[in-house]
């Protein structure tokens, strides 16, 4: 059953850093390539992110910048206009800048840097659910999805129904593992994104505090604008 077509694909370099919106992805078993490949990492191994857990450390202000991959690094672009790639000399400085003593852009071994899946997905159904419970604009990039997915119909959360199933989107096909539960940084401002502070709880409120799913990798390929989604 065809559900609908892919519409916008992102990849985030750095973990929690802003990413970077593609014509195509290639899917490999641990996940798109080179997406959360890298993050910023302290003494302890813990990784930086908007939320405290037991992997993470919180450190603000980190959606204000952006990374993109160039030649298979990432290049940081810090909100001030500064760019640096995360292998040259200087960027150990710029780490502890942002995050404090001790940080260092690290590169993922033993510990995974996704929250719970290597894939999400969010499809427009969800996003204009959001939008007419909030007013205004709702981007997908509040959600950081990697793959928005067009879909018909007026009902929001309809990928909710799809955890258990399979997904074949051009190449690939994923296995929908879960919904995606929010956290606060939905609230959180980047660029050209303003501070809201009641989005998480309206999401709350709307459908547990989840919007969009976690998808695991079954056939690893490539995936690209406008490719069908079908449910197996």
């Amino acid at each position: 059953m065809t559900v609908g077509t892919v519409s916008e694909l992102w990849r985030y370099p750095v973990k929690s850093f802003g990413g970077e919106r593609l014509p195509a992805l290639e899917l490999e078993t641990r996940g798109f390539v080179g997406d959360r490949r890298w993050a910023l990492v302290d003494t302890e191994g813990k990784l930086a992110s908007g939320k405290p857990t037991t992997r993470f450390r919180k450190v603000r202000g980190l959606l204000m910048h952006r990374a993109q991959l160039d030649n298979g690094k990432p290049v940081i672009e810090l909100a001030d206009g500064r760019s640096i790639a995360v292998d040259d000399p200087a960027a150990g400085a710029i780490a502890e800048e942002l995050a404090g003593p001790g940080w260092v852009f690290g590169e993922e071994r033993e510990v995974s840097h996704f929250d719970s899946a290597p894939v999400h997905l969010v499809t427009t159904r969800t996003l204009a659910q959001l939008q007419s419970l909030l007013g205004g604009e709702f981007p997908s990039q509040r959600l950081r999805p990697n793959v928005v997915i067009e879909s018909d119909g007026d009902a929001g959360f309809a990928e909710d129904a799809w955890i258990g199933r399979n997904v074949r989107i051009g190449e690939i096909e994923l296995r929908v593992v879960d919904r995606t539960e929010r956290c606060v940084m939905v609230n959180h401002a980047r660029p050209g994104i303003e501070h809201r502070n009641h989005i998480l709880k309206t999401i709350g409120r709307a459908n547990e505090a989840c919007a969009g799913v976690y998808a695991e990798v079954v056939v690893p390929g490539g995936i690209e604008l406008g490719a069908p989604v079908e449910l197996i």
